[in-house]
């Protein structure tokens, strides 16, 4: 073997070795250094600001995954999110769409639910519903665009629910999609098929040493997993927010007829545009003659398949999985707005 084969397999396994999303962090960081300094401050605050509004919901959701750990609760829990397929799908469609979870902040909810071995279906329901609106955004998309386009995002979300957690439930049973999971992250399994046997919670944890000692390792390496993929993702973001700005990939919506309903969504899913500054933009775009629809369809794309929330889907759930995210987001999105277009 060359000397520079053997430099590069060297390198190749001492990045393995380093964790791979650090190494593409410092990477980034050490790229901007050299070809873009002036960016680099920047993207270091853009990403600690991010990082910093998403830690209230990343801080609860460990806890409390750890917390059902240490205590033998979370079999209790997955139960609780489990019942008739049917059912639970309904209810986490329902619920995603009230609550407060952004498209990051729900993942580490997601990451506790599916290791704790709640069914892939009502929990892809909760997952793809949550992050289209919630109370606030609500209130705000009512007094930038409407009553009608705020009740249209919320059946729109609810919706979206109902089309991935259907979908999922049918593929589950045709035997498909048995472990979400990537390999090492939590030991739960579609159908509740791992669903640890439920034995009485210690609620009180915190007097015996070895749960108290689960609690912290649990909570410290859910932390830095989940931790260091939104690091990424928020890193990258500070990128395209800077070189694609909102004006522009919102602008290539307009026009009339299916094809910009079908551009908004394809623009929507890969791109990165916060759903609160993203109203007032598709508002005024609305106003100048852009469709209703359109509209929607970027507003739902964006916000459950955007650049952050896909990478960090992407780190918890095996490809199928996440291809399937993606097409649920997809066609999904374009299906809602051609509806509410179609009914504007």
């Amino acid at each position: 073997m060359s000397d520079i084969a053997l430099k590069l397999r060297r390198f190749a396994e001492t990045g393995r070795a380093l964790d791979r999303v650090w190494v593409t962090i410092v990477a980034i960081l050490l790229a901007l250094a050299v070809v873009v300094p002036a960016q680099l401050p920047g993207s270091l605050v853009f990403t600690g600001q991010q990082l910093a509004s998403v830690a209230p919901f990343l801080l609860l959701s460990v806890m409390i995954a750890a917390w059902a750990g240490a205590t033998g609760a979370d079999s209790l829990i997955a139960r609780a999110f489990s019942g008739h397929p049917v059912k639970m799908v309904l209810m986490a469609s329902a619920f995603g769409a009230l609550s407060p979870f952004c498209s990051c902040g729900v993942i580490p909810l997601i990451a506790a639910l599916l290791s704790m071995g709640v069914p892939l279906a009502p929990v892809m329901a909760f997952w793809l519903a949550s992050p289209v609106i919630d109370p606030a955004m609500f209130m705000l998309t009512v007094g930038t665009i409407g009553m009608e386009f705020a009740v249209g995002k919320l059946l729109a979300a609810i919706a979206l629910g109902l089309i991935g957690g259907f979908a999922t439930l049918w593929l589950t049973r045709l035997g498909f999609l048995t472990e979400p999971l990537r390999e090492g992250i939590g030991n739960g399994g579609c159908g509740g098929g791992k669903m640890r046997s439920p034995k009485p919670p210690v609620w009180r944890f915190w007097h015996d040493p070895d749960r108290t000692d689960r609690f912290r390792r649990d909570a410290i390496k859910t932390t830095l997993f989940l931790g260091k993929w939104l690091a990424l993702a928020f890193l990258l973001e500070s990128l395209m927010v800077t070189y694609i700005p909102a004006e522009t990939v919102s602008a290539a919506v307009g026009g009339d007829g299916v094809l910009p309903v079908l551009i908004a969504t394809l623009v929507g899913v890969p791109a990165y545009l916060n759903g609160y500054a993203a109203l007032p933009l598709v508002g005024g775009l609305i106003s100048q003659g852009m469709q209703a629809g359109a509209g929607m369809a970027f507003l739902v794309a964006g916000g459950v398949s955007s650049l952050p929330a896909a990478i960090a889907v992407f780190a918890l759930v095996k490809k199928p999985v996440f291809a399937l995210y993606l097409a649920y987001a997809l066609i999904g999105s374009f299906a809602v707005g051609l509806v509410f277009q179609i009914v504007h």
